[in-house]
């Protein structure tokens, strides 16, 4: 009878021994499971500070006081669109090379034709490459993406007679281009500076153009060797024209037809938006130019050559008279009014075969608006 109660107090220890450990291993279990979504919660709450950071960022920027921040988001927008643009186009441009750096299709001076008779159905016959107003290559990658920039109001002949010179004109150089027609609605004053602004911040909408071409619609070019591309500096691109016998029209002239990177032309704030009616705004660029400290080139002279379309003084395109008064302003003047400070109204923006029209509501001179207040 002795030994068995110190053997059944021995059975008793080593169960509840065997009992304890076996809790403290499934205490321990529990607290790994415990441990692990614990740490998984807390991985993503980093990120999620930085993009709050982020979102705070663009916030200001866009609340910011200068317009010049949102002009400058716009161009950056559309860098990230072509991006994309080229990402979709990555497997036609991988069989593709480079085009040379002198198109073998260029014919150097051309016999200009200006039929009464032509029509627009005959223009869209001859160029069926051209989609929407625009044309890229199809056995060469382009050098440069140009986007050319014509102000327009009643002047649907001239028009025609461009398009049907310069869409084959484009396609001998080689390049990728879109033709934008700036329309300017209604009846007041013609603003040539104004409309040119207004195309560029509507084409950068379409694309992130390289470089853009400034186009009066009267001047069709002689020589497919004068090349609608950009260069290291604004270039001028009408040395001379018919109607001044092939010369430069007056020292510094820059008018007519003009090439600015997307990069140079912000840089000057673009054209001013205060001229109204014909003359000065070409010189405003210009000096806007210089205060820059960038140089204008050209092309040589047998080369740069225009005929000019003969034409009548529009209604509604008189003579500046005050251009010389704001001309003396633009050194005080360009910071303030350019592409930051250019408002208007975009009415339509259609895309038939040949061009990509934008129709836009520009306002009025200061002196006409106030006729108006004071007639209401």
């Amino acid at each position: 009878m002795g030994p068995c109660p110190a053997m059944s107090l021995f059975t008793r220890k080593a169960k509840f021994l065997l009992l304890l450990a076996l809790c403290l291993c499934v205490l321990a279990w529990i607290a790994t499971l415990t441990n692990g979504p614990v740490k998984t919660e807390q991985e993503p709450t980093l990120p999620q500070v930085q993009n709050e950071g982020k979102e705070d960022a663009e916030l200001k920027l866009e609340e910011g006081p200068e317009k010049s921040s949102a002009i400058r988001n716009q161009l950056d927008k559309p860098a990230e669109d072509k991006e994309e643009q080229e990402e979709q186009g990555t497997e036609d441009k991988a069989t593709k090379a480079s085009c040379p750096d002198e198109s073998p299709l260029l014919r150097g001076e051309m016999k200009l034709s200006f039929k009464p008779t032509l029509t627009l159905g005959q223009v869209e016959g001859e160029n069926q490459a051209v989609v929407e107003g625009q044309y890229e290559p199809a056995d060469c990658t382009a050098r440069q993406s140009v986007a050319i920039l014509i102000p327009h109001r009643n002047r649907e002949k001239h028009l025609l007679y461009l398009l049907y010179h310069l869409h084959p004109f484009l396609q001998r150089q080689q390049i990728h281009y879109g033709i934008y027609i700036i329309h300017q609605a209604g009846d007041s004053t013609f603003n040539r500076a104004k409309l040119l602004n207004v195309g560029y911040l509507e084409a950068l909408k379409d694309y992130s153009w390289d470089c853009f071409i400034f186009h009066d619609v009267d001047l069709v070019p002689e020589n497919d060797r004068n090349l609608y591309t950009c260069e290291n500096q604004p270039k001028h691109l009408v040395v001379g024209r018919n109607s001044t016998g092939y010369r430069l029209r007056y020292k510094g002239y820059f008018g007519g037809v003009t090439a600015m990177t997307k990069e140079q032309f912000f840089k000057v704030n673009g054209f001013p938006n205060t001229y109204w009616g014909w003359g000065g705004e070409d010189d405003d660029l210009r000096i806007r130019v210089q205060l820059q400290g960038m140089k204008i080139v050209r092309p040589l002279p047998k080369v740069a050559r225009y005929t000019m379309v003969f034409h009548k003084r529009d209604s509604g395109n008189e003579v500046n008279q005050d251009r010389m008064r704001l001309l003396g302003r633009t050194p005080q003047m360009w910071r303030k009014d350019g592409l930051n400070s250019c408002s208007y109204k975009t009415l339509s923006v259609e895309r038939p075969p040949l061009y990509i029209n934008v129709t836009v509501d520009i306002g009025m001179p200061p002196s006409a608006a106030r006729v108006k207040r004071m007639a209401v």
